[in-house]
């Protein structure tokens, strides 16, 4: 099956951000991530959902949101108003996990969890069979362009057979330093989502790009 392609609008260009969108929309990509940073949880601040309503007026694709923000079940609301397919918390900042994934849920989005590079694939044995979705950060969040962490290969692999040991029917998300050389190794080892923000973004031809990296 080919991968998702979710391209992260963090490396549109802000100043063309509905031409952005409008390519997006002819593409092949079958989501738009949405990276919101608190400045708290992540040392950086991204956008906030002001800004976000245009990009959910604007597009056509469904929206995979990814809160790296300390108590994220504040804006379950706010991100259920966008129309968000995906709404995606960090097990990092999240005490209670099953309960902020139960909200999610009962507010009509599909849950999913993040786990950042050092935190291992067997924390979510507890909740994997309630889970939609988990991401792999391959680079530690909070700012776009990073060197890939290879050690996220194994992790997919790791996650894949607790997926399939617990029965679970969660798809693998990855983010962080994806391109065409470790897109194809991710993929080959059990990713189902590829999140690209540079190399959809910098790239000459952004459509050749996701046409390229959802046939790997």
């Amino acid at each position: 099956m080919k991968p998702i392609i979710a391209p992260s609008i963090l490396s549109a260009d802000f100043g063309h951000l509905a031409d952005d969108l409008e390519m997006l929309d002819r593409s092949e990509a079958e989501w738009i991530h949405i990276d919101v940073m608190d400045g708290v949880f992540v040392p950086n601040i991204s956008f906030g959902f002001p800004v976000l309503k245009h990009v959910a007026r604007l597009s056509h694709k469904l929206l995979d949101v990814h809160l790296m923000i300390v108590q994220p079940e504040k804006f379950i609301p706010e991100v259920k108003a966008l129309g968000a397919h995906v709404m995606n918390v960090h097990y990092e900042t999240c005490p209670h996990l099953h309960r902020v994934i139960q909200q999610i849920r009962e507010a009509g989005m599909q849950p999913a969890v993040t786990i950042n590079p050092a935190t291992p694939v067997s924390v979510l044995k507890d909740i994997i069979q309630d889970l939609y979705l988990v991401m792999i950060m391959s680079v530690n969040p909070g700012f776009g362009g990073q060197r890939f962490i290879e050690h996220s290969v194994e992790k997919v692999r790791e996650l894949k057979d607790l997926i399939e040991a617990t029965g679970s029917q969660a798809l693998i998300e990855v983010d962080g330093g994806v391109n065409l050389e470790t897109g194809a190794r991710l993929v080959e080892a059990g990713a189902d989502v590829l999140v690209a923000g540079n190399a959809v973004f910098a790239a000459p031809d952004p459509e050749a790009m996701i046409h390229a990296l959802h046939n790997l």
